[in-house]
C-alpha cells in the first residue's frame, strides 16, 4: 500500500560521522596548541581547612573527651542551662 505524501515522513539517515569535535576549526590556533598557564585556580574555605586539619591530625581531641568523659561520670555534663540551648538550637533547625 503506498500513502501519498508518506516520504516526508521517512525520517533521513545520515552517513558515517568523523569523531573530530565541532570545533576543529581551532586546531590551527595558538591557543589549542598550548594549555593556558596559570588559568586554573584552587579555593579552600575554612570550613575545609578544619576538616582537612581534623582529618591529619585524626580528629580527636583527647584533653576535650577525657573531660567530658569525667563530667558524665560525675554527674555534672548535662546542666539545664545545656539542655535551653540545645532545646532551643533545635526549635530553630525545626523552622
Amino acid at each position: 500500500m503506498q500513502v501519498p505524501g508518506a516520504s516526508q515522513f521517512t525520517p533521513r539517515v545520515h552517513g558515517p560521522q568523523g569523531i573530530n569535535a565541532p570545533h576543529a576549526p581551532f586546531r590551527g590556533s595558538e591557543a589549542a596548541k598550548s594549555p593556558a598557564v596559570g588559568s586554573d585556580r584552587l579555593e579552600i574555605s575554612s570550613a575545609a581547612e578544619a576538616a582537612i586539619q581534623a582529618a591529619e591530625t585524626g580528629g580527636i581531641r583527647q584533653d576535650l573527651v577525657g573531660r567530658i568523659r569525667s563530667e558524665i561520670a560525675a554527674g555534672t555534663y548535662e546542666t539545664s542551662d545545656k539542655l535551653d540551648v540545645a532545646l532551643n538550637r533545635l526549635l530553630d533547625e525545626m523552622g
